[in-house]
């Protein structure tokens, strides 16, 4: 009891701070339920409970200090991207937005602080996070619980269900590089004729429209 206990503390350490991979330790959990060594719903409540636990409090903070967080995200061209990138589309289409930003690469992060520095009001963002990680926990556990269920094979199960993750990192990576593709090429497009870019010139515009945007 003691150790099973000891799994699902494990469980709730390296899924509550954002920067921790465990997409594969999910996936055995995912196994180990499916062969009754764990409770399946405790390994969902966990998973969940502690990730929405983890957001709310990058919310929470971004919310309460926005102007460092704010200096920070706009510290870096990447960041100040993603934040620009980010806070418009949560501003048009709201809590469906908080939901999907998180299976984007890095969205558990930057969602979470864009929605905290744009003072997006606290129970949409309670209720987009909250479904978000209960639809995710659902996702990343049950790649292993079907898997072990479909292959019969615990090693079989968890290489499917890190190859499934994968493949879903890829994509949304793919999805955030072309929009960010289109939306250079509308830059471009809207420069007079004969004016070339300019690096400088491109940073101090997203810096402004950045800036703008939270």
């Amino acid at each position: 009891m003691d150790g099973t206990l000891a799994l699902y503390g494990l469980l709730a350490l390296t899924t509550l701070p954002p920067l921790v991979p465990n997409s594969a330790l999910l996936v055995s959990f995912g196994v180990l339920a499916s062969e009754g060594r764990v409770s399946l719903l405790l390994v969902l409540v966990v998973v969940a409970g502690s990730a929405f636990l983890g957001d709310v409090l990058m919310y929470l903070a971004a919310r309460r200090f926005g102007g460092p967080v704010r200096a920070w995200m706009l510290r870096r061209p990447r960041r100040r991207a993603a934040l620009e990138w980010t806070a418009r589309r949560i501003r048009r289409y709201g809590v469906p937005f908080v939901i999907a930003v998180r299976f984007l690469p890095s969205g558990r992060i930057v969602g979470p602080l864009a929605s905290g520095v744009l003072r997006y009001p606290l129970r949409k963002y309670l209720i987009g996070a909250g479904l978000a990680e209960s639809l995710w926990a659902a996702y990343s556990v049950g790649l292993g619980f079907l898997g072990s269920a479909a292959a019969g094979n615990r090693l079989y199960a968890a290489g499917i269900g890190i190859g499934v993750s994968v493949l879903v990192a890829a994509f949304g990576t793919a999805v955030q590089w072309g929009t960010r593709r289109r939306v250079l090429r509308a830059r471009i497009a809207l420069r007079p004729p004969g004016e070339l870019p300019c690096a400088d010139h491109e940073e101090g515009d997203d810096q402004t429209s950045s800036t703008a945007a939270v």
